[in-house]
């Protein structure tokens, strides 16, 4: 029995996004070619991506794969906030690497986000952030408004931080 928070597990993946959320797509070239590609997928499914922004990460694995068990938290002393996850699906493919992770109990919010790498046809490393969520606690619905554009800026600083981690590998 899954003990994940949410039914539309995969989503992320497979899509579309399920109704009822927040919806969350952010894109971001962040290199040019087969090394940067790799670059960027190692750092992104090693949690090095989280960590330089700034995020602490508990992860019972060193790379992602289905099933492992991630605590993201933010903040400051008791002001941090920990976000328990379970990754529910990854990708480690010829021009696609990344994985999603679905929200477990205590999580402030309920949904699913997913962080991919691609090469394209020609040559460019897209990084995709893509999530559905919705309020869990009472703290995340206070915040109304705010956790939807927290969202973005985070995505936001995950791409910057990214391109600045491949252009110095």
């Amino acid at each position: 029995m899954s003990t994940l928070t949410y039914p539309e597990v995969g989503a992320t993946r497979l899509g579309p996004l399920p109704e009822g959320y927040n919806h969350l797509h952010h894109r971001a070239a962040v290199g040019r070619g087969r090394a940067d590609f790799e670059a960027a997928g190692a750092a992104v499914t090693e949690w090095r991506m989280h960590r330089a922004a700034g995020a602490r990460v508990n992860a019972s694995a060193v790379r992602a794969a289905a099933g492992v068990a991630v605590e993201v938290s933010a903040g400051i002393g008791r002001l941090r906030i920990g976000a328990p996850c379970e990754i529910v699906w990854t990708a480690y493919e010829d021009n696609r690497t990344g994985f999603a992770y679905g929200t477990l109990a205590r999580h402030p919010e309920r949904g699913e986000e997913s962080f991919v790498v691609e090469l394209a046809d020609d040559g460019t490393v897209w990084f995709d952030v893509m999530a559905f969520s919705r309020p869990a606690s009472w703290y995340a619905r206070l915040a109304g408004p705010l956790v939807p554009l927290a969202q973005h800026w985070y995505a936001r600083r995950l791409g910057n931080v990214l391109r600045r981690t491949v252009s110095a590998a």
